[in-house]
């Protein structure tokens, strides 16, 4: 993980999005580059076009990232390629603060939509209050991500990526430490998971040493206006213990998919 001030990163990044592209050209041609409108300017994203039905449509997931993740890990995870075998699309974004809305657009944090990692707030919080939404799952419940701030600055728990002060400070816009840490103070989800009204998956890992486990139990126990909510736990002996699963991250995503595949079907 280079720092964010690291000479030729940009030019590096740059490098990636075109082998990406590469990728998709040759290995999944129905994968392509996507831009999203997004108040005067655009959030990039990759789309993955499951088989329509005979009607023509497809069910679609919004899937966006955390932290200091990207579209391009996204895409590496093939966790869209679980949904189009299930007969769903998936719209992988950079959502401001990450992959390339930071990088090469200099759009940093705000709220939004994600799947995984911090996206374990932006995904509740979006579904709460955007009723257009069907479903909404929390890849790792980051329920008070302000609270696990305050502990990473009393040096304990990890560091998830080398630079991390450096590293939130450009993800979030804000030009000090102190700044920061009010502003994450007012990243958590108390009062908001009760407004979801729709089917709610919370996955977490029971060894997430970025995301303590009691904070998938506070999401679901708070979320009452929830139709469908489910708290899945993974163990240290099925796999996928770990923060968002990384330690067996395909039978997560396996399992994820077969939900959403199965809380489409019912609606």
């Amino acid at each position: 993980m280079q720092s964010a001030s690291a000479p030729g990163r940009a030019d590096v990044y740059r490098r990636v999005l075109a082998l990406a592209q590469r990728a998709f050209d040759h290995r999944d041609p129905l994968v392509s580059r996507a831009a999203v409108p997004y108040e005067g300017t655009t959030l990039p994203a990759c789309f993955s076009q499951a088989p329509a039905a005979a009607d023509g449509r497809a069910p679609v997931i919004i899937l966006w990232n955390g932290l200091d993740s990207t579209k391009e890990h996204m895409y590496s995870s093939s966790h869209w390629a679980e949904l189009a075998a299930r007969g769903i699309s998936c719209l992988m974004v950079d959502c401001p603060g990450s992959g390339e809305a930071l990088r090469l657009q200099g759009l940093t944090a705000r709220i939004g939509l994600t799947g995984w990692s911090l996206g374990g707030y932006y995904a509740p919080r979006a579904a709460a209050f955007e009723k257009r939404l069907a479903l909404v799952v929390a890849w790792g419940a980051n329920h008070d991500w302000g609270a696990v701030q305050r502990r990473r600055l009393e040096r304990e728990g990890e560091r998830p990526v080398p630079h991390y002060w450096e590293h939130v400070l450009w993800v979030w816009g804000q030009p000090d430490l102190e700044s920061f840490i009010e502003l994450a103070d007012r990243v958590n989800l108390d009062g908001v998971v009760s407004q979801i009204t729709v089917p709610f998956l919370i996955c977490h890992g029971e060894n997430d040493r970025q995301i303590p486990l009691e904070y998938a139990r506070r999401s679901y126990d708070q979320a009452t206006g929830s139709p469908r909510r489910e708290l899945r736990i993974f163990t240290a002996a099925e796999g996928g213990a770990e923060h968002i699963g990384l330690d067996h991250l395909p039978y997560v995503s396996g399992y994820i998919a077969d939900w959403v595949s199965d809380a489409f079907s019912v609606q």
